[in-house]
Parts: C-alpha cells; sequence; structure tokens
C-alpha cells in the first residue's frame, strides 16, 4: 500500500478542533492501515513527528429511510499525537 493511500481525509469536529491546540489531530485511514504506517504516513506527508498513534474502529450505523433499513458505512480513524511545538496546516 502506497503511503498517500493510507490517509483518506483530515475528521474536522468542534471536539477534535479543541484538540489541535494540544497537537491531536484526526484522520480518516484505510481499513488495512495499522499505527506504524500510519506514522510513517503522516510524517511524509506533512513532514512532522508524531509522537504515538491510536486506532479507533467506529462501527457502522443503522439508518431507515421510507420502511427500509440499511447501514450508514463504518471507518478507521486515527487519533495523530504530535511532538512539542509541530503543527499540521489543515
Amino acid at each position: 500500500m502506497r503511503l498517500e493511500d493510507v490517509i483518506l481525509k483530515p475528521l474536522l469536529t468542534e471536539k477534535l478542533k479543541s484538540l489541535e491546540k494540544d497537537g491531536v489531530y484526526a484522520f480518516v485511514v484505510h481499513k488495512n492501515a495499522n499505527k506504524p504506517l500510519i506514522k510513517e504516513a503522516v510524517e511524509k506527508i506533512f513532514k512532522v513527528k508524531v509522537k504515538k498513534v491510536r486506532i479507533i474502529n467506529v462501527k457502522p450505523k443503522k439508518r431507515s429511510f421510507l420502511r427500509r433499513e440499511g447501514k450508514k458505512a463504518g471507518f478507521k480513524k486515527a487519533l495523530v499525537f504530535l511532538e512539542k511545538g509541530e503543527k499540521i496546516q489543515i
């Protein structure tokens, strides 16, 4: 897997925006990505030093529309903690 394909998009919510001042950033990542691969991808793409990575598997949610049941797709979320003084421009 290429490093450019590991990070799919950044997650931008109010809760995560408040964590950015502490050097914590969140990304939606490929379902087969692991911690070392995510760390390497962030360091190469954004040219920063990563302290640690935490991964969360977000489960799919049930949705109904006009009496039809369906699922909203789940995804893998990565919280990336940067070294002090490092920032990512998103």
